[in-house]
């Protein structure tokens, strides 16, 4: 194994997209989206590059040797020789990699320097410079659930206000991407997740971010085979409120977040900006008869309140769910920190819908609404589905990822007028619904229907229905047991309810032909 060469001064003047890369030994974990547009950036840079990977698409392998890079694919347990002999500089993770795997042991075991895209994008973050010859604003996003809808709503606030502001991180667009982007930006809003988040908290300080503003949505049981506990998955979403400049945003309904901004290493001036759905306090976003208000971003904000939009307007747009209220108070929270003017985030709300497979209405059919939001994948997330939808019948179940499901079942699920168990953990949710919840009718489908089990749901689900009643697909769960992705679960889903409704049509027009003068 080659000795690595680099000093702890080169490694600490990488700060800049101008400073000296070339020749640096940078191993890249991971060859998906996040993955290549590291590799790509470095390579540009001048690195020497290695990327490992256990898989990848056919499109990414070809163009890892044509921009210049190396490429092992292959078993990654025991470390392969191709890393060792490699003797990187640098260690540059894929967020699907825990910290349990052999590789990243191996990284810190010998004192290697471990980053993230996220650490890389901040190093190099001034590539494209706005006229003034700055790079770049950041406002970092994160949250057990929500994270994506309210990075569009900033991002498409901010824009009505006439910034150019970029949507990017774990919301799919790799952030190196939009660094790189000759265009230029104001401001990256940037989705980071828990894993981009730990990788984070291994940075030294000149490749830690300054943020304009921060915030974390809300904090509940979620990765925790991914991150070991609880614990370590709180304190990696604290760490979105490191350094932060101007504006910490939190959850005035959830504690954690609040103790977060407590706790928090910022720039000295900074803020911690509250909101909740009820009337807001100063420097707090909220609701006040029915109008959404800001009572932070005005001078006499302890007597006075900026409208920004009302209840019925986010209604009439199938945006009045409490919890998307709630992420578009934080969103609006991150524009108004930046200067976007109330009409502004008005306007951007008007025209904003939300992403496919988040409490989407795929049908109103026979006096039934059919709800998809397949990208509830936790407790957290379809607490607030139900919420939104008491007494539904309520579709559940998949992979738990290690989640209890007992508190959601109690306290929402025994509110439903039904319940179908789908998945592999169907045990579980059964069993919670037994001891918990027994007064509520439990079907269950299973393992052997996996082909065709949106189909035996929504079977069952119209048999249980009646006038005025909601099915709510909203898992509690992933989805890998029996779907490629909670997308493919949520049109699954539609597609059974499409064809459910077509069957109907098509049988009540065969009633009407068959009949006789």
């Amino acid at each position: 194994m080659a000795e690595p060469a680099v000093t702890a001064d080169r490694l600490a003047s990488l700060t800049s997209w101008h400073a000296d890369w070339k020749g640096l030994r940078v191993a890249v974990l991971g060859l998906a989206d996040t993955g290549f547009s590291v590799a790509d950036t470095l390579t540009e840079l001048g690195a020497d590059v290695l990327v490992v990977s256990e898989g990848a698409s056919e499109e990414y392998a070809k163009l890892v040797p044509v921009i210049g890079a190396r490429l092992h694919l292959g078993a990654l347990d025991p470390v392969p020789a191709e890393l060792t002999d490699f003797a990187p500089d640098v260690v540059i993770a894929s967020p699907g990699f825990p910290p349990a795997h052999p590789v990243i042991r191996w990284v810190r075991e010998r004192g290697i320097a471990l980053w993230g895209d996220i650490e890389l994008a901040w190093r190099v973050r001034d590539k494209v410079v706005r006229p003034d010859g700055s790079p770049a604003e950041w406002v970092l996003i994160t949250g057990t659930n929500g994270k994506t809808t309210t990075t569009r709503l900033a991002a498409t606030m901010l824009k009505e206000g006439g910034l150019r502001a970029a949507p990017c991180g774990n919301i799919g667009v790799p952030i190196l991407d939009a660094v790189r982007d000759p265009a230029g930006f104001d401001v990256l809003v940037v989705e980071l997740s828990s894993h981009q988040l730990w990788y984070l908290g291994l940075s030294a300080l000149e490749g830690q971010p300054v943020p304009w503003a921060s915030v974390c949505l809300n904090l509940a049981d979620d990765h925790l085979e991914w991150h070991g506990s609880f614990d370590a998955y709180r304190d990696a979403k604290a760490i979105v409120y490191r350094n932060t400049r101007v504006a910490c945003v939190y959850n005035k309904a959830d504690e954690a977040t609040m103790r977060m901004v407590e706790d928090a290493d910022v720039v000295d001036g900074a803020r911690a900006i509250g909101f909740d759905l009820g009337v807001p306090g100063p420097s707090d976003l909220g609701v006040v008869d029915g109008i959404v208000v800001d009572r932070a971003f005005l001078e006499d904000r302890r007597t006075s309140a900026l409208e920004l939009t009302t209840i019925a307007d986010l209604a009439a747009r199938d945006l009045a769910a409490p919890h998307v209220v709630a992420n578009i108070l934080a969103a609006a929270a991150l524009a108004r920190s930046l200067g976007t003017e109330p009409a502004a985030i008005r306007d951007a709300l008007r025209g904003f819908r939300l992403d496919p497979h988040r409490i989407e209405i795929v049908a109103r059919a026979g006096g039934i609404t059919w709800v998809d939001d397949s990208k509830a994948t936790n407790p957290h997330a379809t607490a607030s589905s139900l919420a939104a939808f008491p007494g539904a019948i309520w579709v559940v179940g998949g992979l738990l990822k290690g989640v209890d499901i007992t508190d959601l079942v109690r306290t929402r699920g025994a509110q439903s007028k039904a319940a179908i168990v789908i998945g592999t953990d169907r045990t579980a949710v059964l069993e919670a619904f037994r001891r918990h919840a027994p007064a509520v009718p439990v079907f269950e489908v299973d393992d052997a229907q996996t082909e065709d089990v949106m189909a035996r749901v929504v079977e069952l689900a119209a048999q249980v229905a009646g006038e005025g009643d909601v099915v709510l697909l909203a898992p509690a769960a992933a989805s890998f047991d029996q779907f490629r992705s909670y997308g493919d679960r949520g049109e699954k889903f539609a597609q059974a309810v499409r064809a459910w409704i077509e069957r109907g049509t098509r049988d009540e027009h065969d009633d009407a032909s068959s009949g006789t003068d």
